[in-house]
């Protein structure tokens, strides 16, 4: 697509619409280490000293294309939660539902997990103060209504929802960073099958790491 100069604050966000939906169109078809500026210009139509008029960077763009993926999600989670999450249950059975829901939704996004996994060490550089603290901002937005979902379904964590929830984005940006295994790795544990024992499948791996950390903050009887 091309673009004439936006002369509207309408145009400018059709502008930042379509450069995001770009980017993510392109997570759909490589990691985040491979979503580059030029490409993402050349795709969207744009120059690449136009599209940084909208960003301040490519880390820019993907820290905003983040914050979308969450605000879609978190609404899917929700109905997820209330479908599966017998209220009627013992705690330890409803964190168990939970953590069902947690794991398979997440592995379904892996986007957003890898978006998670660049976030701290890649993302969070090379913007500009305003950037990141806006970005800061809707994190912790997210991050409170992430929380409330987990507490609605589980009363018993209190405020260590909140606690639980961060450990569990951590947990799911650093996991995505194995999955999906390289065609060599693969091959490897096929000749060597002892060496299977390392493999991370994404799902289960969330599933583990989910439950470990929701059932540990759980009060004790």
């Amino acid at each position: 697509m091309t673009f004439q100069r936006a002369r509207s604050e309408e145009q400018r966000e059709i502008r930042r619409r379509a450069i995001l939906d770009t980017a993510a169109a392109m997570l759909d078809e490589m990691p985040v280490s491979e979503v580059s500026l030029n490409e993402l210009s050349r795709r969207v139509g744009l120059a690449k000293s136009n599209v940084l008029r909208y960003f301040d960077s490519r880390e820019a763009v993907l820290l905003e294309l983040l914050e979308h993926f969450l605000h879609g999600w978190l609404p899917t989670l929700a109905d997820e939660l209330a479908a599966a999450v017998d209220p009627g249950l013992p705690a330890t059975d409803r964190a168990d539902q939970l953590t069902e829901v947690l794991s398979r939704s997440l592995a379904e996004r892996t986007g957003l997990c890898d978006l998670f996994g660049a976030q701290g060490g890649v993302l969070e550089h090379n913007v500009s103060v305003e950037a990141v603290s806006r970005h800061k901002r809707a994190s912790l937005d997210s991050l409170d209504v992430m929380s409330g979902l987990v507490r609605r379904h589980l009363p018993e964590i209190g405020y260590d929802a909140q606690w639980f929830c961060l450990q569990t984005m951590i947990m799911a940006g650093a996991l995505s960073a194995y999955w999906p295994p390289p065609d060599s790795l693969l091959a490897a544990y096929e000749a060597e099958p002892r060496l299977a024992v390392l493999h991370v499948d994404l799902r289960d791996s969330l599933r583990l790491s989910i439950s470990m950390s929701l059932k540990g903050a759980l009060p004790r009887p």
